[in-house]
């Protein structure tokens, strides 16, 4: 992989934990009012909050690995 796509996909990585981190804290503001307005996701609300949560930890696991990725070939990259 050449320098410039490992640093485009470390990037990406940081903007997918970052993603997750803002969606993770934007949860609580969201979803209560989306609950209240629809009666059918009254009924499913535990449902609503675990997809919601884990799409947060996804995007937060799948940003760290990128970044885990880049790093670890940048470190086996370094002259000994």
């Amino acid at each position: 992989m050449s320098e410039k796509q490992s640093t485009v996909q470390l990037i990406w990585g940081i903007a997918l934990a970052l993603a997750g981190v803002g969606v993770f804290f934007r949860i609580p503001q969201t979803i209560p009012p989306l609950l209240e307005r629809y009666d059918y996701f009254a009924t499913v609300k535990y449902f609503v909050y675990f997809v919601c949560y884990l799409l947060a930890v996804l995007l937060i696991i799948g940003g760290g690995r990128k970044i885990y990725a880049y790093y670890t070939a940048f470190h086996n990259n370094l002259p000994k």
